[in-house]
């Protein structure tokens, strides 16, 4: 891979994207890249934005991806998606989480949650996927599994081989919860998998 690539997750506090960010930043390591990752938190136990950026490649010299410049983006929450636009551009694609978490305004009724987040992401040209992760997860037992479940949506536009991500949730999650989590890496893959017009 001659390009280093950049992966930008965001979404809401309490939403698992650390534990994802650390797994597919493994995932990257084992694989022989160069990784350097960093990540926001402020606020996070109250509901409040939590980013991560991944930038992987032959060798990376900064963890900060550029506005503009995310080749991939994973909105764990709806509007957290429209609430990082900048870091986005024409050809990055985006896997979006569904799932509605009324930030403090919207549950408080001083203002309201926009109807059309996917319409507006749509109309700035992006290539975008929106997955139900938080369904997906309920369905096989483990509402909690909505990060592997976007893990797995990712882990269909890396150059990381499966059994590469087996290998760190196994390492990493705890056997109790494991096989849940392993579903859900798989579901989340499988149901980007068929959204994909350009493989």
């Amino acid at each position: 891979m001659d390009k280093v690539m950049n992966l930008f997750l965001c979404g809401v506090g309490g939403q698992g994207i650390l534990l994802a960010s650390e797994v597919i930043s493994s995932a990257c390591i084992h694989s022989g890249f160069d990784v350097k990752q960093s990540e926001v938190h402020g606020m996070a136990q109250r509901g409040g934005s939590v980013i991560s950026h991944i930038r992987f490649g032959e060798k990376v010299y900064s963890p900060l991806i550029e506005p503009g410049d995310a080749d991939l983006v994973v909105s764990f929450e709806l509007l957290e998606a429209l609430r990082y636009l900048p870091y986005m551009n024409s050809n990055t694609r985006v896997i979006v989480n569904t799932q509605k978490i009324l930030p403090a305004p919207v549950a408080t009724g001083m203002d309201t949650y926009p109807a059309d987040v996917l319409d507006q992401l749509k109309q700035r040209k992006l290539s975008v996927f929106p997955i139900d992760a938080f369904d997906i997860a309920r369905s096989i037992g483990e509402t909690r599994a909505v990060n592997m479940v976007l893990v797995g949506a990712l882990s269909v536009f890396l150059p990381i081989q499966e059994n590469i991500f087996m290998q760190v949730i196994e390492k990493r999650i705890p056997e109790k919860i494991r096989k849940v989590n392993i579903d859900a890496f798989l579901k989340g893959k499988e149901t980007v998998r068929g959204m994909r017009t350009d493989s």
